[in-house]
């Protein structure tokens, strides 16, 4: 091959063409090739690094082995380890493939898990390697369960004699295993450990027949009046709401328009301890009911000279909560005592004790006239004892949750009712039948300790266990929980502090662990109002439902406070 046709010519052409002539002419050198194109030195022979990416799957290029299996450089990210570094395209790290016969890997998973042990697959031929459990491996040479090795679970072989002609000696198929122990004996060791639990038992049994006779003996049943006279000139009772107050105490009155409470107006100081629950006299509000750790329960007045009108006295243990029927003329307590107390608001007395043996921790009547007679408790043991006051016998039980239930609230005229367990569940009822008809149980939906119904009737919320309350809504009678909804910005986890709505629905308040006092508007779901009104935790707020900006707090300080 010369010049001519290393441009596309032939030795016979010897006419060029006319494109031909203003070639350049070219020396042949026979013992070189000939270079055309100019010396270019490329990114990679520049950095002396193959440009690959690890997590390509194609290569369009053919590197060198070296550059193939450099390694990685660049920037390393400084926030995570070694380990999320390496390469993985599994999340539990790097699989490699493999090629394996179906009947040993059949062979060697099924002796793993059965047997503790089987070969490493990774092992070089002829070794013998083994995973799991390596001394029983090496103990039983490797033998799978293809060898015939014995596991244990094969079936167990009868002492049998089929000779019917045998009458004394015919078994049948009813014949005892050839293993089986005819005498029922214990072991020394099982004896000592079947005495242990026993002795327990009976210690169990003792101390909690010795904790029954205890809460049998009832603490003594006493009340006081604080007024003077039980009645005045007119022969009223304190019952009757007054009318010298200059505000609209009818049950039918609500104020057009809510505002924030600006100031302290009255400190109520009369509990030792705690306050746990507060309660407005029905229908007028101008009394209020409170519960506390000093197992006293007080009747306090709104107006007037803000005093408390009359305490009971009942309880051996804290009292967990109190609950007016609809005319206000009884009331139920919830002791730590395990009795369930029914009051009677005006004398003091205790006209009924109800008593299951277990803690109740939350009441309410049945808010029905003709009903409110029946009224709900939950208990400690998982269950919702309805009981009737006027025989004192359990009408009713729903046992449906997984823990202790913490609330109950009426919805659908009344005709269902909703419940709150530290099951992290809400579960609703209709009344009378203990089968619940629908469960509530989210993903991130903690326990509810407390529940309040709104006043128009068209939402429930919970105190949540997250820092957060919760909205349900009823719709259609049914209720629905509102996963995007919520009021945040308190601390209330672990404690079970009321809410309470503003008579126009305008706002919500609750208390914290802090002692603070929160008020959210309702429409923004914005905090428009937030100050210390405690020392310590504030338990229950409530909004009074005639008035404006009337408000009361009860905190564990023992105080309960009336803010205006």
């Amino acid at each position: 091959m010369d010049a001519l046709q290393a441009y596309g010519g032939s030795d016979s052409e010897t006419e060029q063409d006319d494109s031909m002539k203003d070639l350049p002419k070219v020396t042949f050198i026979p013992s070189k090739a000939i270079v055309t194109a100019p010396d270019v030195q490329t990114k990679s022979a520049i950095r002396q690094v193959a440009i690959i990416d690890p997590k390509s799957k194609e290569i369009k290029a053919n590197p060198k082995y070296d550059q193939l299996f450099a390694a990685e450089s660049g920037p390393v990210n400084p926030f995570k380890s070694e380990q999320q570094r390496s390469q993985k395209n599994t999340l539990a790290g790097f699989v490699e493939p493999a090629h394996l016969n179906e009947f040993h890997f059949n062979r060697q998973i099924r002796s793993f898990d059965t047997l503790g042990y089987a070969q490493n697959p990774t092992a070089e031929s002829g070794a013998a390697s083994f995973v799991g459990d390596v001394k029983k491996a090496e103990t039983e040479k490797g033998v799978s369960l293809f060898e015939s090795k014995k596991t244990g679970g094969e079936k167990r072989k009868r002492v049998r004699n089929d000779d019917s002609a045998d009458v004394d000696g015919y078994t049948g198929p009813w014949s005892r295993f050839a293993d089986e122990k005819t005498v029922a004996k214990p072991s020394p060791e099982l004896q000592k450990q079947m005495d242990e639990i026993v002795k327990k038992r009976q210690e169990k049994s003792r101390r909690f027949k010795k904790e029954k006779e205890d809460n049998e003996q009832m603490a003594e049943e006493s009340t006081t009046l604080h007024l003077k006279e039980a009645e005045d000139y007119q022969g009223r009772s304190f019952l009757v709401p007054p009318s010298f107050t200059g505000v609209n105490l009818r049950e039918d009155y609500v104020p057009e328009r809510c505002f924030v409470p600006k100031k302290l107006v009255h400190t109520y100081r009369g509990h030792n301890k705690g306050v746990n629950f507060l309660q407005w006299f029905p229908k007028s509000a101008h009394l209020f009911l409170s519960c506390s750790m000093d197992t006293k329960i007080k009747l306090w007045e709104v107006y007037d000279r803000q005093r408390v009108v009359r305490t009971y006295s009942g309880h051996k243990l804290p009292v967990r909560e109190v609950a007016f029927n609809n005319e206000g003329t009884e009331f139920l307590s919830a002791s730590f005592d395990r009795y369930v107390k029914l009051w009677d608001t005006e004398t003091g007395q205790v006209k009924q004790r109800f008593h299951t043996g277990h803690v109740p921790y939350c009441l309410k009547y049945h808010p029905d006239d003709d009903k409110n007679h029946m009224f709900l408790v939950g208990m400690q043991n998982k269950k919702i004892i309805q009981w009737d006051s006027r025989s004192g016998e359990i009408v009713q039980e729903y046992d449906r949750h997984l823990q202790a239930v913490n609330s109950i609230t009426f919805f659908d005229k009344n005709r269902r009712f909703a419940s709150t367990s530290d099951d992290k569940s809400v579960r609703i009822w209709e009344w009378e039948i203990p089968v619940d008809t629908k469960l509530i149980q989210n993903v991130g939906l903690h326990a509810i300790p407390t529940m309040t119904k709104s006043p128009n009737d068209k939402w429930v919320v919970g105190q949540c266990m997250d820092n957060r309350i919760v909205l349900f809504q009823l719709v259609d009678d049914k209720l629905r929980f509102s996963k995007k909804k919520a009021f945040r910005g308190h601390n209330a986890a672990g404690y079970a502090c009321n809410i309470d709505f503003s008579p126009d629905q305008s706002f919500l308040i609750s208390g914290d662990a802090d002692g603070k006092l929160f008020i959210w508007d309702w429409r923004t779901h914005k905090i428009v109002g937030k100050w210390k009104a405690h020392e310590n935790t504030c338990i229950a707020a409530l909004w009074h439902p005639h008035e404006k900006s009337r408000m009361i707090t009860a905190g564990w300080d023992g105080l309960i406070k009336m803010w205006n």
